[in-house]
Order: structure tokens, then sequence, then C-alpha cells
């Protein structure tokens, strides 16, 4: 008398076996692994230790009043960052602004003062290419009262943990690489499934419909978060990657790594139910991970895109991830404390495994 069927035990004959299949693909392991360590090495080589931004805020205590405020608001050069003190203070210690800006006027004195706080994570060129900025503008303003303002030449610098553009680049291409493996890997890997009449194989035995789908996913996301171990550690090693609380941080980026890759996947599935051929695929597939390469701030901030533009990219599910997975290598954040975007992220996967399921075929 035969025994009870093991459904989990075949799930992992199948993860097993695409696993295999995967690791033997040149094409999967140069687009999840060699390509995003090419441009690692490149921005991390062109941008090693080099600031991002420019970024600054205006002192809670400065007169709002002033037409020095107002002018200094407007120039095109600066993006004002609008938060609360205890945001402000921990970006600046980060290096995510540039500087704080305040304007005093000193009862008795005649000229107003322009009084910068910095710090030591930011860089000096940044600094000083603000200072040169607010020269110019003093220079260039009518009237005897504004020619009456000076610029301290000697800025609060604060203490701070110096913010290398790896630092940035890294967890962009990391989840590059992940949106890229989710979406074109899924996609190609169901539909030659498919094509091939190999689902309609699994349909026909007693492995159960789940367990296959899982069993495929399962054998993606070994693969795909052994390719980020990789990333993770080179950056590390090559670029002196930043780890605020070592080896937790580690864990946590692979959490968040996981989460992610599951996320993507989602629309990998849609591609593979939908598309008529394999022609079509990376078509599809492009028109939902090109624009987040562009806009879900990989290589550069979202903040430099005009603020129309700005609430589109903050819709992307990339964004968020890049997001989270900053705040926690860099800042020592939790998947926790980044509630926000990790709940974005699953609401998006939520929405992207219930249009999958919809249009899920097997032949």
């Amino acid at each position: 008398m035969q025994g009870k069927y093991n459904q989990f035990t075949a799930m992992m004959a199948i993860a097993k076996a695409s696993l295999k299949a995967t690791f033997r693909s040149p094409s999967s392991v140069f687009f999840s692994l060699g390509f995003p360590l090419v441009f690692i090495f490149v921005f991390g080589f062109i941008g090693s230790g080099s600031g991002i931004s420019l970024d600054i805020a205006m002192s809670k205590s400065a007169d709002t009043t002033s037409q020095l405020y107002h002018v200094i608001t407007s120039i095109p050069a600066l993006h004002i960052v609008n938060k609360s003190d205890s945001d402000i203070h921990t970006d600046l210690r980060n290096g995510d602004i540039t500087a704080i800006i305040d304007i005093k006027k000193t009862p008795g004195d005649s000229l107003s003062t322009i009084q910068l706080t910095s710090s030591n994570a930011v860089n000096p060129q940044n600094l000083q290419i603000l200072q040169s900025i607010l020269r110019s503008m003093l220079l260039n303003i009518e009237g005897s009262h504004f020619k009456t303002a000076r610029i301290d030449p000697n800025p609060v610098i604060l203490d701070g943990k110096a913010y290398k553009y790896i630092d940035f680049m890294l967890p962009g291409m990391l989840g590059f690489s992940l949106l890229g493996a989710g979406v074109f890997g899924v996609a190609f890997l169901f539909f030659n499934l498919r094509q091939q009449l190999v689902l309609k194989r699994f349909f026909s035995t007693p492995v159960k419909r789940p367990y296959i789908v899982i069993g495929e996913a399962l054998s993606r996301v070994v693969f795909n978060i052994t390719t980020a171990i990789i990333i993770i550690l080179v950056g590390i090693f090559a670029f002196n990657f930043t780890l605020v609380n070592g080896f937790s941080t580690f864990i946590q980026m692979l959490i968040l790594s996981v989460i992610g890759l599951l996320v993507f996947m989602g629309f990998g599935f849609i591609v593979s139910n939908v598309a008529k051929n394999e022609n079509v695929i990376p078509i599809f597939s492009n028109f939902f991970t090109l624009p987040q390469l562009l806009l879900a701030g990989t290589f550069f901030q979202v903040s430099v895109f005009p603020k129309w533009m700005q609430f589109f990219c903050n819709l992307l599910p990339l964004t968020h991830f890049n997001n989270a997975m900053r705040k926690i290598s860099f800042e020592g954040a939790t998947i926790f404390s980044t509630w926000k975007d990790v709940g974005a992220l699953l609401l998006w996967g939520i929405v992207l495994y219930a249009i999958a399921i919809k249009v899920f075929k097997w032949e």
C-alpha cells in the first residue's frame, strides 16, 4: 500500500531542480550578479568618498518675514528640506543635507548675519559651493538693506558619520538587481515552462498547484539572495560600504531583500501570463522596470526632479525599497522602524499578486 504523497518533499525537489537550472544559466548569473557588480565597481571608483547633496534646511529661528529669507529660499540651486528639527539634525549628521541656514540680527548691529551649521559627514566641497552661492547672492542683491548682510566665515560643524557615495549607490544597485531578477527572471521562466508544457505536466501530477508555484519561486529567492550577499560583501570589502550595526544590519538588509524580491516577482508572474510570445516579454517588463531604474533614486536622489515628478517617483515600489534599504544600512533602522516604506512595498505586492492570480493560466 502506497504511503501518503508528501507535498513538501515534491515542492523541495522542484525548487532544487529549478535552482540548479538557474545557476547553469549564464544569462541569469550575468544579469543578477555580473551586471550590478560592473556598476558597483564603476561608480565605486568614480564616486568614492564624494558627497551627493546640496539640500539645505532653514533654521526655525530664522526670520521668515525678511526679504533675505525669501531670496535664499528662491535660489534654484538650493532645495529646501522641510522636516522636524530632530529629523533635520539627523539628516545633517548623516550627510543627507549640506547645511542649516540661520539669519541672525544682533541688536545694535547694522549687519544681518547668515550662519551655517553643517557636519563633518558633509562633503567639504559641497559646503564651499553653498558658501559661494550665498556670497554671489549677496553681491547681486540690490538695495542698501541687503548690502549690510554678511556670511559668518566659520560655520558650526557637528559630528556626523562620513557618508560615501557607495553608501548611497549600493542599496540602489541591490534594488535594481532584485527588480530585474524578479521581473525578467520570473517572466521568462514561467513563460517557457508554459510553452514547453512543463506546467501542464506538473498539473497532471499529484503535486498541488500552490506547491509548484512556491517551489519555483523558492529557487529564485535562494539564487537572488545569494547574489545579494555577494553584492553586499563586495561593497564592504572593496569600497568600505557602511553597515552601521554590523551583522545585525546585514541580516536586516537580507530580510528586506527577500520582501522586495517577492514583491517584484509579482509583476514577473503577470508578464509571463499576459505575454503571447517571448518577443513581447522585454517590452512589458521594461514598462515596469525602466521607469523605476531612472526615477526611484537608484543612482541619484529623487529630490533632483521637479516636485510634480517627485510625487510619481514616491509612488514606485523601488523608491520605497531604496529608502528603507538606505535607512537600514546607514542609519541603523530596522524593518519595523521603516514600516511606512515596507508597508507601501507590501501594498504593491498585494496589488500585483491579486492581478497575477487573476490572469494566471497553466497553458
